[in-house]
């Protein structure tokens, strides 16, 4: 999916941010205008202004996990459009808590708690949608993946990328556990689900299934039973 894709009603727009190039996101309603921001990593004068440009009126923040990259720009962004923090899952309140200003040159960056974590089974809905809450821990044990079965659409943070899989070198961080999410949460959702990583371009489930050196069915047969 790029920065121009659009489902009916519904449009959503990609901007990487920082040095890490990672994917925050302004999902919206071409109909009521409203929309939602998603890991607002940072450079947030540049968020602000990609919200203003596209007129959206943004309901609430979302975030996928609590590394820096992701929401380093949530707490200066909640500031700045007066919406709550949704996410991500309790487990990366250690990662929100650590946020420094200037890390990775991310000036904005500063500890918040969220107004509300997400756990596994939960919903969140807007405009009509409902997405569903996975919870996928492996690249930070408090990883979310958001899903809208209706729009075929899956919001991944960094659980999973187009030919590879999030780090999992970091603190709390497990290999095993990152695969166990892919394969029993991710690929039960269907095939055909288009995703939107962290960083770089999205793919589809079908696409890393047989591609993904990672992660492809004949990679994981060969590994294990």
């Amino acid at each position: 999916m790029t920065s121009n894709d659009s489902a009916p009603g519904f449009q959503l727009k990609i901007v990487p941010v920082t040095q890490l190039q990672q994917n925050a996101m302004v999902f919206w309603s071409t109909e009521s205008m409203r929309g939602v921001l998603i890991d607002p990593g940072g450079e947030v004068d540049r968020l602000m202004q990609v919200i203003n440009d596209l007129n959206v009126t943004i309901e609430q923040i979302w975030l996928t996990h609590g590394h820096i990259d992701h929401a380093g720009g949530a707490a200066e962004s909640k500031r700045r459009l007066n919406c709550d923090i949704i996410g991500p899952h309790a487990d990366d309140q250690f990662l929100l808590d650590d946020l420094t200003p200037g890390t990775y040159g991310i000036a904005e960056a500063e500890s918040f708690t969220p107004d509300k974590y997400l756990s596994d089974g939960d919903t969140l809905d807007f405009e009509g949608l409902t997405f569903n809450i996975l919870h996928c821990p492996g690249h930070s044990p408090g990883s979310v993946v958001l899903h809208q079965p209706q729009l075929g659409l899956a919001f991944v943070g960094d659980v999973l990328f187009q030919g590879s899989i999030g780090r999992t070198d970091l603190p709390r961080g497990n290999h095993q556990q990152l695969i166990n999410s892919i394969t029993n949460k991710l690929w039960p959702l269907g095939n055909a689900v288009s995703f939107v990583p962290g960083h770089g371009p999205g793919s589809t489930f079908e696409q890393e299934r047989q591609t993904n050196n990672f992660v492809a069915d004949s990679v994981l047969a060969g590994s294990h039973d």
